[in-house]
Protein backbone atom coordinates (compact mmCIF):
# COMPACT_ATOMS: atom_id res chain seq x y z
CA UNK A 1 0.00 0.00 0.00
CA UNK A 2 2.84 2.43 0.73
CA UNK A 3 2.58 5.68 2.66
CA UNK A 4 -0.70 7.58 2.74
CA UNK A 5 -0.83 11.20 3.88
CA UNK A 6 -4.12 12.32 5.41
CA UNK A 7 -3.93 16.12 5.28
CA UNK A 8 -5.44 19.48 4.38
CA UNK A 9 -3.80 21.62 1.70
CA UNK A 10 -3.82 24.86 3.75
CA UNK A 11 -2.65 23.34 7.03
CA UNK A 12 0.88 24.47 7.90
CA UNK A 13 1.57 21.21 9.73
CA UNK A 14 0.56 19.35 6.57
CA UNK A 15 2.74 21.63 4.45
CA UNK A 16 5.84 21.00 6.55
CA UNK A 17 5.29 17.25 6.41
CA UNK A 18 4.70 17.25 2.65
CA UNK A 19 8.00 19.09 2.20
CA UNK A 20 9.78 16.60 4.46
CA UNK A 21 8.45 13.65 2.48
CA UNK A 22 9.50 15.35 -0.74
CA UNK A 23 13.01 16.08 0.56
CA UNK A 24 13.35 12.41 1.52
CA UNK A 25 12.21 11.41 -1.97
CA UNK A 26 9.30 9.38 -0.60
CA UNK A 27 6.19 8.69 -2.62
CA UNK A 28 2.83 8.86 -0.87
CA UNK A 29 -0.86 8.84 -1.62
CA UNK A 30 -2.47 12.21 -0.96
CA UNK A 31 -5.73 11.95 1.01
CA UNK A 32 -7.47 15.36 1.33
CA UNK A 33 -9.78 16.58 4.09
CA UNK A 34 -11.78 19.78 4.57
CA UNK A 35 -11.42 20.94 8.16
CA UNK A 36 -14.30 23.42 8.24
CA UNK A 37 -16.61 20.71 6.90
CA UNK A 38 -15.78 18.51 9.86
CA UNK A 39 -14.05 15.80 7.84
CA UNK A 40 -11.60 15.10 10.67
CA UNK A 41 -14.36 14.69 13.27
CA UNK A 42 -15.87 11.55 11.74
CA UNK A 43 -15.58 8.22 13.56
CA UNK A 44 -13.36 6.93 10.78
CA UNK A 45 -10.88 9.78 11.12
CA UNK A 46 -10.96 9.78 14.91
CA UNK A 47 -10.02 6.10 14.79
CA UNK A 48 -6.77 7.19 13.14
CA UNK A 49 -6.20 10.24 15.35
CA UNK A 50 -8.50 10.79 18.35
CA UNK A 51 -7.42 14.45 18.46
CA UNK A 52 -9.07 15.00 15.09
CA UNK A 53 -6.07 16.89 13.73
CA UNK A 54 -4.06 16.76 10.52
CA UNK A 55 -1.74 15.43 9.33
CA UNK A 56 -1.79 11.69 9.84
CA UNK A 57 0.75 9.47 8.10
CA UNK A 58 -0.57 5.99 7.44
CA UNK A 59 2.12 3.36 6.98
CA UNK A 60 1.96 0.32 4.74
CA UNK A 61 1.25 -1.92 7.73
CA UNK A 62 -1.94 0.05 8.43
CA UNK A 63 -0.59 1.85 11.51
CA UNK A 64 -0.84 5.62 11.96
CA UNK A 65 1.60 8.33 13.00
CA UNK A 66 0.40 11.70 14.29
CA UNK A 67 1.92 15.10 15.15
CA UNK A 68 3.97 16.55 12.32
CA UNK A 69 7.23 17.06 14.22
CA UNK A 70 7.09 13.53 15.63
CA UNK A 71 6.43 12.17 12.13
CA UNK A 72 9.34 14.17 10.71
CA UNK A 73 11.63 12.82 13.43
CA UNK A 74 10.42 9.30 12.54
CA UNK A 75 11.22 9.98 8.89
CA UNK A 76 14.67 11.17 9.89
CA UNK A 77 15.36 7.98 11.83
CA UNK A 78 13.79 5.66 9.25
CA UNK A 79 15.03 7.35 6.08
CA UNK A 80 18.20 9.18 7.20
CA UNK A 81 19.21 10.48 3.77
CA UNK A 82 19.20 13.30 3.05
CA UNK A 83 19.43 14.44 6.69
CA UNK A 84 17.12 17.07 8.13
CA UNK A 85 19.29 17.62 11.22
CA UNK A 86 23.01 18.42 11.56
CA UNK A 87 25.46 15.69 12.49
CA UNK A 88 26.55 17.39 15.74
CA UNK A 89 24.65 17.99 18.98
CA UNK A 90 24.98 21.79 19.08
CA UNK A 91 23.66 22.12 15.55
CA UNK A 92 20.76 19.78 16.22
CA UNK A 93 19.83 21.75 19.33
CA UNK A 94 19.86 25.03 17.39
CA UNK A 95 17.78 23.66 14.51
CA UNK A 96 15.25 22.13 16.88
CA UNK A 97 15.02 25.40 18.83
CA UNK A 98 14.28 27.37 15.66
CA UNK A 99 11.71 24.80 14.55
CA UNK A 100 10.03 24.71 17.96
CA UNK A 101 9.71 28.50 18.06
CA UNK A 102 7.34 28.19 15.12
CA UNK A 103 5.75 24.82 15.81
CA UNK A 104 5.27 25.28 19.58
CA UNK A 105 4.82 29.06 19.96
CA UNK A 106 3.12 30.42 16.83
CA UNK A 107 1.13 27.50 15.45
CA UNK A 108 -0.73 26.35 18.60
CA UNK A 109 -2.04 29.87 19.24
CA UNK A 110 -3.09 30.53 15.66
CA UNK A 111 -4.56 27.30 14.38
CA UNK A 112 -8.14 26.93 13.18
CA UNK A 113 -9.67 25.60 16.40
CA UNK A 114 -8.20 28.47 18.45
CA UNK A 115 -9.48 31.08 16.00
CA UNK A 116 -12.85 29.33 16.02
CA UNK A 117 -12.95 29.40 19.82
CA UNK A 118 -12.14 33.11 19.84
CA UNK A 119 -15.00 33.72 17.42
CA UNK A 120 -17.58 31.46 19.01
CA UNK A 121 -16.84 32.13 22.68
CA UNK A 122 -15.60 35.73 22.71
CA UNK A 123 -17.25 37.07 19.59
CA UNK A 124 -13.99 37.89 17.84
CA UNK A 125 -14.76 39.07 14.32
CA UNK A 126 -12.38 38.68 11.36
CA UNK A 127 -10.49 41.87 12.23
CA UNK A 128 -9.97 40.74 15.81
CA UNK A 129 -8.84 37.30 14.69
CA UNK A 130 -6.36 38.86 12.29
CA UNK A 131 -5.03 41.11 15.07
CA UNK A 132 -4.60 38.04 17.30
CA UNK A 133 -2.87 36.06 14.57
CA UNK A 134 -0.58 38.95 13.65
CA UNK A 135 0.39 39.62 17.25
CA UNK A 136 1.62 36.09 17.90
CA UNK A 137 3.41 35.80 14.57
CA UNK A 138 5.18 39.09 15.19
CA UNK A 139 6.16 38.15 18.75
CA UNK A 140 7.97 35.03 17.57
CA UNK A 141 9.16 36.22 14.16
CA UNK A 142 10.89 39.25 15.68
CA UNK A 143 12.92 36.90 17.89
CA UNK A 144 13.43 34.38 15.09
CA UNK A 145 14.73 37.07 12.75
CA UNK A 146 17.19 38.24 15.38
CA UNK A 147 18.47 34.73 16.02
CA UNK A 148 18.89 33.97 12.32
CA UNK A 149 20.43 37.32 11.37
CA UNK A 150 22.99 37.38 14.19
CA UNK A 151 24.28 33.80 13.92
CA UNK A 152 27.07 32.83 11.53
CA UNK A 153 25.59 29.35 11.28
CA UNK A 154 22.74 30.80 9.23
CA UNK A 155 23.53 30.34 5.56
CA UNK A 156 21.32 30.16 2.53
CA UNK A 157 18.90 28.38 4.84
CA UNK A 158 18.34 28.35 8.60
CA UNK A 159 21.42 26.19 9.23
CA UNK A 160 24.03 26.43 6.52
CA UNK A 161 23.26 25.77 2.88
CA UNK A 162 21.20 22.57 3.21
CA UNK A 163 17.50 22.76 4.11
CA UNK A 164 16.38 20.98 7.26
CA UNK A 165 13.82 20.78 10.03
CA UNK A 166 13.74 24.50 10.85
CA UNK A 167 13.26 25.37 7.18
CA UNK A 168 10.27 23.04 6.94
CA UNK A 169 8.55 24.94 9.74
CA UNK A 170 9.56 28.39 8.49
CA UNK A 171 8.37 27.74 4.95
CA UNK A 172 4.98 26.43 6.07
CA UNK A 173 4.42 29.28 8.52
CA UNK A 174 5.18 31.99 5.97
CA UNK A 175 2.58 30.47 3.67
CA UNK A 176 0.13 30.45 6.58
CA UNK A 177 0.93 34.10 7.32
CA UNK A 178 -0.09 35.05 3.79
CA UNK A 179 -3.66 34.07 4.58
CA UNK A 180 -3.69 36.96 7.06
CA UNK A 181 -1.81 39.36 4.76
CA UNK A 182 1.30 39.43 6.95
CA UNK A 183 4.19 40.82 4.93
CA UNK A 184 7.67 39.42 5.62
CA UNK A 185 9.28 42.80 4.88
CA UNK A 186 9.98 43.38 8.57
CA UNK A 187 12.04 40.18 8.67
CA UNK A 188 14.56 40.29 5.79
CA UNK A 189 16.47 37.16 6.79
CA UNK A 190 13.28 35.13 7.07
CA UNK A 191 12.11 36.54 3.72
CA UNK A 192 15.43 35.65 2.08
CA UNK A 193 15.36 32.08 3.40
CA UNK A 194 11.74 31.61 2.34
CA UNK A 195 12.53 32.83 -1.17
CA UNK A 196 15.45 30.39 -1.41
CA UNK A 197 13.30 27.50 -0.18
CA UNK A 198 10.55 28.40 -2.64
CA UNK A 199 13.00 27.76 -5.47
CA UNK A 200 13.41 24.12 -4.43
CA UNK A 201 10.95 21.65 -6.02
CA UNK A 202 10.60 19.70 -2.75
CA UNK A 203 9.23 22.81 -1.06
CA UNK A 204 7.41 24.38 -3.95
CA UNK A 205 5.56 21.13 -4.64
CA UNK A 206 4.47 21.11 -0.98
CA UNK A 207 3.08 24.65 -1.04
CA UNK A 208 -0.66 25.01 -0.36
CA UNK A 209 -1.62 26.40 -3.79
CA UNK A 210 -0.02 23.44 -5.52
CA UNK A 211 -2.11 20.72 -3.87
CA UNK A 212 -4.86 18.81 -5.67
CA UNK A 213 -7.57 20.02 -3.27
CA UNK A 214 -6.55 23.70 -3.48
CA UNK A 215 -8.75 24.46 -6.49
Amino acid sequence: MGLRLHNFFRSSTSTRLRAALNLKGLQYDYIPYVLRRGDTRTPEYLAMNPAGLVPVLERDDGSFLTQSLAIIEWLEETYPQPPLLPDHADGRARVRALAHMIACEVHPLNNLRVLGYLANTFGADEAAQQAWFTHWVTTTFDALESMLASDSRTGRFCQGDVPGLADLCLYAQVWNNRRFEIDTGAWPTIARIFAALDQLPAFRDAAPPNQPDAA
